[in-house]
């Protein structure tokens, strides 16, 4: 085996004892990487170039500039965190349609 999937093994070991230690289960460790994940509002409105006061129609010019022009120079990484950012915003504004608070 060699040196670097010594140190994975090695590593893995020492996290799951570790978490069992702390009394972890898989689901609350599954739980935690899952919720880091979520794309806060601030952080979609930073990727789009907008502000709180910014339109929906704005807000989609922004989006189809941006992933356009991510499509061109072939980024998907870009294009998928632009598009994250869209039904993040999106998301949050189903609840105002609806006349939710």
């Amino acid at each position: 085996m060699s040196s670097s999937g010594l140190r994975f093994r090695f590593f893995s070991q020492a996290y799951r004892q570790n978490a069992s230690k702390l009394e972890w289960s898989e689901g609350t460790v599954r739980r935690m990487i899952s919720y880091n994940k979520t794309m806060t509002e601030e952080e979609a409105r930073m990727i789009l170039g907008i502000s709180e006061n910014t339109t929906v129609e704005e807000m989609l010019q922004k989006y189809d500039n941006l992933f356009q022009r991510n499509a061109k120079s072939g980024s998907f990484y870009l294009q998928s965190k632009v598009q994250r950012a869209k039904e993040c915003l999106e998301a949050l504004q189903q609840p105002k349609v609806r006349g939710i608070p």
